[in-house]
């Protein structure tokens, strides 16, 4: 099952392709890549890279890459075709290959990609993959499109983006603890008087209540979320032929 996303930004066409293509833009936004190094290649001939993922703190994998992009489409639209290959023994994806789609709309453009790849590890990566990294990749995918959007749409910069998701997250974090600690607090008699009934009502709604909006209240505008994006493919959905015309990175 090959992982899907797709996001509408409101921006112009050239805007979105210029920060999506340029490799040193590219890295900014896209939370798959710590790192990403144009390698030489001929005018005109399809793009070659090599890319640096830091998946810990002490542990970066890394690959090589090679892609290709069509600006001028007889139907407007733009396409970016990419294959992918990593030999580092850690990294989770051995391979793989996948597309970006510019499809003008109105005032903006969906902005999409489809792309698959072949786990490492035999079985256990199998499993590991379909239960844990293919979950996560799809995420971080739809969320690293949100910061893109961000930064075309309102000109918030993927740094600032991340930092305002971290305070996010940070707030959230705070105030789910502390909704689930006054729930064990809870008051039941004394120190409120004639109150104790109600404030032993009260409490543990407003705790209650207090976790809801800490999980379930809907992210801030400046902050990026994956749940902004569409994450099913349309029913007839193909890669470009592009795709086909790139060898495999060594």
């Amino acid at each position: 099952m090959g992982i899907y996303v797709e996001a509408r930004i409101r921006g112009p066409l050239d805007t979105v392709w210029e920060r999506t293509q340029d490799p040193g833009r590219h890295q900014r936004w896209d939370l798959r890549f710590t790192e990403i190094t144009p390698l030489p290649h001929a005018p005109g001939a399809p793009r070659h890279f090599r890319y640096a993922t830091r998946v810990l703190p002490l542990l970066t994998v890394s690959g090589t890459g090679v892609s290709a992009g069509e600006r001028e489409r007889p139907d407007g639209t733009r396409t970016s075709a990419l294959r992918f290959a990593s030999p580092h023994p850690l990294s989770p994806l051995a391979e793989g290959s996948g597309y970006w789609r510019y499809v003008p709309d109105g005032d903006g453009v969906r902005f999409l990609t489809g792309y698959d790849y072949r786990p490492r590890w035999g079985r256990p990566g199998a499993l590991a993959d379909r239960l844990l990294f293919r979950p996560l990749m799809g995420w971080a995918t739809a969320w690293s499109f949100d910061r893109l959007r961000l930064w075309v749409e309102r000109g918030i910069t993927p740094e600032r983006a991340r930092r305002n998701w971290a305070a996010e997250l940070l707030a959230r974090a705070l105030l789910a603890t502390a909704g689930c600690a006054g729930l064990g607090l809870a008051p039941r008699t004394g120190p409120f008087g004639p109150l104790s009934p109600a404030a032993a009502y009260l409490c543990p709604l407003l705790c209650l209540v207090a976790v809801a909006l800490a999980l379930l209240a809907a992210p801030l505008p400046g902050t990026p979320a994956a749940r902004r994006c569409l994450r099913t493919p349309p029913a007839r959905t193909r890669a470009p032929r592009l795709l086909a015309t790139l060898e495999q990175p060594s």
